[in-house]
């Protein structure tokens, strides 16, 4: 086992099998020392917990918890492609996708899930730069998507 994934299981997590494509792409993929993820939605066991909109159907702090979860289906897409996640060197980038009611102005506060739980898990190497973007809709009705892109060593 990874230091990084007994961090997780000191945190209470387990890293997921990583969420089978809804489309024509890769979860993950590598070009020299980065790893692209491709946007991770908050599957859990094959189905989204909640649907809609944050700010409607989905209140703020719920939205964070999701985002939380997509983070950690994105390090499952890391691990997929290098085999250990201790080979991340840091997060450089997260993007996230909150799909929000019109009013809704909060996603950075949403986006903090992901953010937090990257930072509680790999420390310094988690801390990153980021942006968050409001949406109409996202797939399966997810109120939150999010995708990383880390450096990895050999």
């Amino acid at each position: 086992m990874s230091a990084v994934e007994k961090r997780l299981a000191e945190l209470g997590l387990t890293l997921p099998d990583v969420v089978p494509p809804l489309a024509a792409y890769q979860p993950a993929v590598r070009t020299g020392n980065y790893v692209y993820t491709a946007g991770q939605l908050p599957m859990v066991k094959g189905s989204v917990p909640a649907t809609g909109k944050v700010g409607a159907e989905v209140s703020a702090e719920q939205a964070k918890e999701l985002a939380a979860v997509c983070a950690l289906n994105a390090l499952a897409a890391v691990k997929s492609v290098v085999g250990d996640l201790d080979k991340i060197v840091r997060v450089v980038k997260v993007v996230g996708f909150i799909a929000s009611a019109p009013d809704f102005t909060a996603q950075p506060a949403v986006l903090n899930g992901a953010s937090e739980l990257l930072g509680e898990v790999l420390g310094d190497k988690g801390v990153h730069a980021r942006s968050a973007v409001g949406v109409t809709v996202l797939p399966l009705d997810a109120p939150v998507e999010v995708e990383i892109l880390v450096e990895v060593r050999d």
